[in-house]
């Protein structure tokens, strides 16, 4: 799973994967209602509107799709990036889409028409991350050439850049408030910023694990960030330390996401599966496992294949009897 999105009311969970596919799931039920199919390739990021009505989704196709949630169709196929699209963002009102992809530009979208309204350029690298600010005004981003961008969404001016992170900046978000930033990197670090001014306020240590999504709970008291070393670790921020780690997940954990009231935290992992955790306990409550595209194909017998091509079906979900 390289990317899930909780919706506004906590009901609804999207996912994106290296199958291609967009998944719709239900939360209380544990089933995936519905399977948004389109891409020719792997989907990077996925996210819900506050409106409840779409979500957006981008991948290795550089296509960003806007989901109609009632019916399961693409609403809008956005076309304009020149290389994979790694991150998508809605404004907090639904009104625009933000995209930045490995062509090193941020795309503003008008969610309504599809219209591109804005390309802003300034980064050097490809470009992991983008986040609204909660008021709107504000756009951030993070990016491979190792800095942290802000901008002004209404003129597309970049108002600052913060720098500080010896490798890539993987992923960036802002508090519930709007005061701070929190980004993770390559170099193994989460730093805390202010907003006003750009100053670094303090700075997490992750080992020798790099740092892959960063989320602020809903009151702005917790801050959870997951790995390569397969955990998702939850900061006190005020005092800067470590509260809990949560194991489960036998992959990279590639995605995090806090529900609404910030009592669970849903985590998306390179083992094909979703986590639901109790934000409270550290205890998983559920986990849901997407098929794979070979998923129960019986290979048992079937002359012909190398043993690294069965071992790849096997990966992808086939099953082989032995005996």
């Amino acid at each position: 799973m390289l990317a899930v999105a909780i919706s506004p009311d906590g009901r609804l969970l999207a996912s994106g994967s290296d199958d291609r596919d967009v998944r719709l799931w239900e939360i209380s039920s544990r089933q995936c209602i519905a399977t948004l199919q389109g891409y020719s390739n792997r989907v990077f990021s996925a996210a819900l509107d506050p409106t409840k009505h779409f979500i957006a989704s981008g991948g290795e196709d550089r296509i960003v799709r806007v989901w109609d949630i009632s019916s399961g169709q693409c609403f809008k196929a956005l076309e304009g990036h020149s290389s994979w699209v790694l991150s998508v963002a809605f404004s907090p009102d639904g009104y625009l889409l933000a995209s930045s992809s490995e062509d090193r530009t941020i795309r503003l979208w008008e969610v309504s028409t599809g219209q591109c309204l804005d390309v802003l350029q300034g980064h050097t690298n490809w470009i992991q991350a983008v986040a609204f600010s909660p008021d709107g005004r504000l756009l951030v981003s993070s990016s491979e050439d190792r800095t942290i961008r802000l901008w002004e969404v209404s003129t597309g001016q970049c108002l600052n850049v913060l720098q500080g992170h010896s490798a890539w900046v993987r992923s960036v978000t802002f508090s519930p408030d709007g005061r701070l930033l929190a980004s993770g990197s390559n170099d193994h670090s989460i730093r805390l910023w202010e907003v006003s001014t750009g100053q670094c306020l303090n700075v997490l240590q992750r080992g020798k694990a790099l740092t892959y999504p960063v989320a602020f709970c809903p009151d702005g008291q917790i801050l959870a960030n997951s790995s390569n070393d397969q955990t998702i670790q939850l900061w006190d921020i005020d005092k800067g330390i470590l509260i809990r780690a949560l194991q489960g997940h036998s992959g990279n954990v590639s995605s995090i996401a806090f529900s609404p009231d910030g009592r669970l935290l849903l985590s998306g992992s390179d083992d094909e599966t979703i986590k639901l955790w109790n934000v409270g306990t550290g205890t998983c409550l559920l986990t849901v496992r997407s098929d794979r595209p070979y998923e129960r194909m019986n290979i048992t017998g079937v002359k012909g294949l190398t043993m690294a091509q069965k071992e790849a079906f096997r990966i992808l979900g086939a099953i082989e009897k032995y005996g």
